[in-house]
């Protein structure tokens, strides 16, 4: 492969003006990502604000149920892989295949690690709010449905979903919530 074949790059081998921007708008969102890292309060305040404009446009526009539906699902998804161990102990036959939850009051503790972090879980959910606030600036994505029936199959949905989550963290006893690093205090 010579100089400038590679993609984004001007016949002469350096990069073109539209790479460079692109590369450049990258590098700034990711500097904000990384600002906001710390300030999971103010992130979470952020999308539920999101959110609530989201759900307001849906409201005034009396429409965009599918997408509002579709939203909801990808949500779910986001949550139940939030709320999953990394590595699925009903999957693990052997020990030594990699970390596991501790299944009996003798073994070791090992710290919950899930599959998804709460950062990407932030990010993906916030992105989707953002996204599906974008297809309600086009009428091809305002598809008519009856929206009651939606809202009973997703109140199904998410309550199926739950009930096979809470009995799988029942089954391998496992909380995916801590409360932090257990801290003493000085005794005087």
């Amino acid at each position: 492969m010579s100089e400038g074949d590679s993609a984004g790059e001007s016949i002469h081998g350096k990069p073109s003006a539209i790479a460079s921007f692109f590369t450049r708008l990258g590098q700034i969102y990711q500097s904000w990502l990384d600002k906001s890292t710390p300030f999971s309060a103010v992130r979470w305040a952020v999308t539920l604000i999101l959110t609530a404009i989201y759900m307001i446009r849906v409201y005034i526009l009396q429409g965009w149920y599918i997408v509002t539906y579709a939203l909801g699902i990808y949500h779910l998804n986001l949550f139940i892989a939030f709320l999953s161990p990394k590595v699925d102990p009903s999957l693990l036959d052997d020990a030594d295949e990699g970390p596991s939850l501790p299944t009996k009051q003798n073994e070791e503790f090992r710290p919950f690690i899930r599959r998804l972090p709460e950062f990407k879980f932030w990010h993906s959910a916030t992105k989707g709010i953002v996204i599906a606030m974008i297809c309600t600036f086009f009428e091809a994505f305002n598809v008519p449905v009856f929206w009651p029936i939606l809202v009973m199959y997703f109140i199904m949905l998410f309550c199926i979903t739950m009930k096979r989550q809470i009995k799988h963290m029942i089954k391998y006893r496992y909380l995916p919530f801590t409360h932090g690093k257990r801290t003493y205090r000085e005794q005087t």
